[in-house]
Formats: C-alpha cells, structure tokens, sequence
C-alpha cells in the first residue's frame, strides 16, 4: 500500500485550526515523514502517528514553515529512547542549522542521525521495496520535491486458500513477499497456489513550494498521485508570481500536462478561512482532485 497522511496544510502561518506543512508517507510498513512544520509532533499524537516508524525525514527547503517542528521532534525522538538509525534529507545549510541548535542545548543523541545534503537532481535512497527521488522546483530559496516509488509491491495473499493449505496467518507478511512455506510435515506450498499477483508499483510525487513551471510537469509525468501547492484562487495570480507560489488553476495544469491519476492540493495562504473553493476552481482544469485535508490518508490510486 502506499497512501499519505496529511499533518499540515497551510502556509507560513497556522489559521482556521490548520498547521504549517507536514505529512507521512506509508509505504507498505514504512513510514516517512516530508517536512515538519511547526506542531508536527502535536500532530502526530493526534492521528496517532508511530514516530518510531520514521527512518526517513525529507525537509524540501528552509522557510520556516517547512522545518521549524525539526529540532523538537528529531529531540523528543531521543528523550523517548530511540536508538535506530535516521536519516535525516534537506539542503545543505540545515546541517549548519540543527548542529548549533543541537550544540548551545548540549544536547547528545542517542541514536545516529545521518544527513544528506541534496545537491543534484535523481535518487536519493533505493531499497528491496521502495525508492525515493528528488527534483528541484523554484521558489525564492533552493527548493526540493520528491517522489516515491514501490519497487517491489507485495502480492495479495488469498486468506482461504492459504488457511486450507495450513498456512498461519502469522506467515501471511512473508506471503507476500514471495516466499513458499513449508509444512511441518515437510510439504511445501508454492507461493503462487495461495497468492495473486502484485498489483503494479505505485508512485506519489510532492512538490513543494513553487512558481508555476510547466518543467515540474516533466519530473513528474506519469505519477499515480501528485500533491502540488496552491496558495491561492486563481484570481491572485499575479501575488502567486511575486511569491514564488501557484494557483489552483495552475498546479491542475501541471497535473493534467503530466498526465497523473489524482491531484492533491495545499499549502493554502491563512487569507482563507474556507477552502471548498480551491477544490473547485482546479477541477476546472484537473476533475480528479482533492483538498489534502489534515489527519485524512489518502490512498494512492
């Protein structure tokens, strides 16, 4: 399965009960978090987040509304006794950032946290079932999307099929990944008598803060779920270019010249105090899209 949970959907500022940007990729039994804007942690214990899952932060770029929630989640994250690796992804600079925040606290990890700066364009982390890759979009400051991609989506286990073979259902996650299982008698059960075949490999791209740039409809082409900011209603325009920011209009142009399955859309200016609208408005253009709403999982199509 891959779906994304949305923590925070709005701007620089938290209005309307709505909170700076943050959201958690599931990917199978992964979990990943894209930026960490402030509340993020509150957020978290909210939707029931499991921090512990989270092996892999991605920070797009360095506004605050986008990493200001860093330092105290990746530090709650020690207090809380951590002690898996995390790999931390951003731009340069936020290494310089977090080690001065960590060093004036006196604050010792016990866990590593491992950055990666992003410097280029292309894949940032590939494993047996997933895959991550950055892009750059083009915003006031250096600025990162990416994209999640299944590499390996598991098979679908036939529950009754299997339970008539005498497979427990405590086998049924190694199912899944291809494996036979052999009885206790010695006989062994072909993976594929109890299994469907995977369904195809899923993707969802995030772009972050952006001017409109039909370029980001190329990174992305192909995608099962693109989420795309849209600050404001397409009558502000003009505000959205000397902010570095998109329309509903435009980032549903970058969806449908893309050619993706479904079109989420945020990052809405606190100017806003309701938002059904900006669905609206990009359906014009792009008919599947949604509002991302905060503590909703959308499942990737």
């Amino acid at each position: 399965m891959l779906a994304v949970t949305i923590l925070g959907n709005n701007s620089a500022i938290p209005a309307f009960d709505r909170h700076p940007t943050a959201q958690v990729i599931t990917l199978d039994d992964h979990l990943f978090l894209i930026d960490c804007g402030e509340g993020t942690q509150t957020q978290m214990n909210k939707y029931k987040i499991r921090r512990s899952r989270i092996n892999h932060i991605f920070i797009s770029h360095l506004h605050g509304d986008h990493y200001f929630g860093l330092i105290g989640l990746i530090t709650s994250m020690g207090l809380l006794g951590r002690h898996q690796d995390l790999n931390l992804y951003g731009p340069a600079l936020l290494k310089d950032i977090f080690d001065l925040q960590l060093r004036v606290a006196d604050t010792q990890l016990p866990f590593n946290l491992i950055f990666h700066p992003l410097q280029e364009e292309g894949l940032l982390v590939k494993e047996t079932r997933f895959q991550v890759d950055c892009f750059r979009v083009f915003h006031r400051i250096e600025c990162w999307g990416f994209i999640f991609r299944q590499v390996r989506p598991p098979r679908r286990v036939n529950p009754e099929k299997a339970r008539i073979s005498g497979i427990p259902s405590s086998f049924f996650d190694r199912l899944k990944w291809g494996e036979d299982y052999e009885t206790k008698e010695g006989t062994l059960i072909q993976n594929a008598t109890v299994t469907d075949p995977a369904p195809l490999a899923r993707s969802y791209a995030y772009s972050a803060d952006t001017l409109f740039h039909l370029d980001i409809a190329v990174k992305v082409q192909g995608v099962n779920m693109l989420y795309h900011e849209t600050t404001y209603l397409k009558d502000l325009e003009e505000r959205a270019r000397n902010r570095y920011h998109c329309t509903t209009i435009q980032a549903a142009t970058i969806a449908k010249t893309a050619g993706v399955k479904q079109l989420l859309i945020g990052h809405f200016s606190s100017k806003y105090d309701k938002l059904d609208e900006f669905e609206s408005e990009a359906r014009e253009v792009f008919p599947n899209t949604y509002l991302a709403l905060e503590g909703v999982s959308y499942i990737v199509p």
